[in-house]
């Protein structure tokens, strides 16, 4: 089973038979310098941080960005360095890795819109499926994904809410829900103990920051 564990914000590690994997590298302590593969959701600096991404990748590091994230990321990380970009919607292999692509976007409010191409991702990773929901509301494609373990975020302004989160769960109904996006930039402590709250029973609620 795949190991995760997320850090600040929506700063996530996943070890599996595949690799290692980081999304979106924020606030690390560390510096394991460990990642097979990175791959980023969108390009506000919570989630494309430079300074974190150099604190876990190696020289063989891949990365996996949004397109309209491509131009940027190239500059930043290097012309030498793989990096692959995607659309909402698809299915890609990158570095070994099965993975398909969610929109992540807001609906009435500006912060993430539909049309900037933003994701989530949904990973294979030791045969469980791993979606990563990145900056979203509660969307019709977030509504159709399927999955194992869901990590979606609870602190609103710029996402789901905790009740909001709760309700996309229990639509979509993995085994396991691990809350971000909450504690730190936006969000209380308080909303992980409101999410799990509201996640119907027989869906496990794991959380991770405290």
């Amino acid at each position: 089973m795949a190991d995760i564990r997320v850090f600040t914000q929506s700063s996530i590690r996943i070890a599996c038979a595949e690799g290692v994997i980081y999304l979106d590298p924020f606030r690390m302590d560390a510096e394991p310098h460990d990642a097979d593969l990175v791959l980023i959701t969108h390009n506000h600096y919570d989630h494309f941080s430079p300074e974190d991404i150099e604190r876990v990748r190696r020289a063989d590091t891949v990365f996996v960005v949004p397109a309209k994230l491509g131009a940027q990321a190239r500059e930043v990380l290097g012309e030498a360095v793989e990096i692959h970009t995607v659309v909402p919607g698809e299915h890609y292999k990158v570095a070994g890795v099965d993975f398909d692509t969610v929109a992540s976007y807001n609906i009435g409010k500006a912060f993430h819109p539909k049309s900037a191409g933003w994701v989530g991702y949904v990973l294979t990773a030791d045969g469980q499926r791993i979606y990563v929901a990145g900056d979203t509301d509660d969307t019709p494609e977030a509504e159709a994904v399927s999955c194992d373990v869901a990590l979606v975020p609870i602190g609103g302004t710029y996402t789901t809410d905790a009740r909001e989160a709760a309700g996309l769960i229990n639509a979509i109904a993995p085994k396991l829900a691990i809350p971000t996006h909450y504690g730190s930039i936006v969000g209380r402590m308080g909303d992980a103990d409101d999410f799990a709250a509201a996640v119907k029973p027989g869906i496990k609620v794991e959380v991770q920051i405290r």
